[in-house]
């Protein structure tokens, strides 16, 4: 296709870490290496800023500091939207693409409606993501959520195509943002950057994600502390968040021989996907998992919760277990099954890199552009709108 100017609103975007961020960094990378000029608004902590590379010019907004925690940061709203008008009017895109609806997508959204700008919307959120780090009582969780979701509605029915990274993240935004028109695209992954690796004398498994409540890292050990004792085994945690002392106090109080890394650079990220066992994802919050996908890339047996999106990547007994969210037991049982049995592991690790070259970013990026041709009348109708 013909190279667009293609405008990301991304509320979080590197150097931050986590999903949605390495998201809109990875389409960023991927649409400028197919020729088309791609910019990004996005928080900064330093301050206005524009920067280019690779291909990717960055415009970063002056943010604060989320008060609950240290790795979220917001543009304020009163000169957030002014700025991101600023933005889009120094950009002139053909097309407006907004991850998420928080004030960088809001803004975005608005002014790409005022100027009559194609705009495609795609929702990485959960109010359990945030939720827990806001100052409302636990009884005022479910009000809050339903008053985010119809917030999110007011802003994504501006767009011309709303996607999700799965169909069952599509189905939450029908139920929960009455959103019935939206598309399942696969974040995507770089498949062929990960591969499978030597384990070591003492089989590992893994958890890479943030160290905060909804991922509940601390069923996963729990769960540690049930193998038996016959069976030799290893607990490596990378990632960092608000439970990381909690949790670090946990595994020790339960003699669990766990390492926490904290965040690593994307070589060693790689490595440890290479070396580990098993991949556990205890979370109940995940519309995809970007961090199981790369762990399954890696050829690597994932046993996950059976909550949200992630059975969408785990087919029980081909190539991991699901587990009942917060059975402690369960979860135990099938890191026990695993951890016993390297054989099963290889023949389930095989399969989990088979499932997640149905991933990979080339077909994301693919999805993405005939989404851009068509909201943009270039529409092909050899072209799939997503996939």
């Amino acid at each position: 296709m013909t190279g667009l100017r293609i405008l990301i609103g991304a509320d979080t975007f590197p150097p931050d870490v986590n999903g949605a961020a390495r998201f809109a960094e990875r389409l960023a990378r991927g649409l400028a290496g197919r020729g088309h000029d791609v910019h990004v608004a996005a928080p900064s902590a330093d301050g206005p800023a524009a920067t280019t590379a690779d291909g990717i010019t960055v415009y970063r907004l002056r943010s604060l500091r989320w008060p609950t925690h240290p790795d979220f940061r917001v543009c304020p709203p009163w000169s957030a939207m002014a700025a991101t008008a600023d933005v889009l009017r120094a950009v002139d895109p053909d097309v407006v693409h907004v991850q998420a609806h928080f004030v960088v997508g809001r803004g975005l959204a608005v002014a790409a409606e005022q100027t009559r700008r194609p705009l495609v919307a795609t929702n990485h959120f959960m109010p359990e993501n945030l939720l827990a780090h806001s100052p409302l009582p636990p009884a005022l969780h479910g009000s809050a959520a339903w008053l985010a979701w119809r917030d999110l509605a007011r802003v994504f029915r501006r767009a011309d195509v709303v996607t999700a990274p799965t169909p069952r993240a599509v189905a939450l935004l029908a139920d929960a943002a009455r959103l019935t028109w939206a598309l399942p695209v696969s974040c995507g992954i770089d498949h062929e950057a990960y591969r499978a690796g030597a384990e070591g004398d003492v089989p590992t498994v893994l958890f890479v994600g943030r160290l905060d409540e909804e991922k509940r890292v601390d069923e996963l050990i729990r769960a540690f502390a049930l193998l038996p004792p016959r069976l030799p085994a290893r607990l490596e945690i990378v990632g960092d968040g608000s439970r990381r002392a909690r949790w670090t106090a946990l595994a020790g109080q339960l003699g669990v021989p766990a390492t926490f890394r904290g965040f690593v650079p994307e070589e060693e990220l790689r490595a440890a996907y290479a070396r580990a066992a098993v991949f556990a994802m205890p979370g109940t919050a995940e519309l995809q998992s970007l961090a199981t996908l790369e762990a399954m890339a890696a050829a690597t047996p994932v046993v996950a919760a059976d909550a949200m999106a992630l059975p969408h990547l785990v087919a029980p007994g081909r190539n991991g277990f699901l587990f009942p969210p917060g059975d402690v037991e369960s979860l135990a049982g099938a890191l026990t099954t695993l951890l016993g049995d390297a054989v099963l592991r290889r023949r389930m690790g095989q399969v989990s890199r088979e499932i997640a070259a149905g991933h990979a970013m080339g077909a994301t990026l693919d999805a993405f552009e005939a989404i851009y041709d068509r909201v943009t009348g270039r529409g092909r109708p050899d072209v799939p709108a997503a996939a």
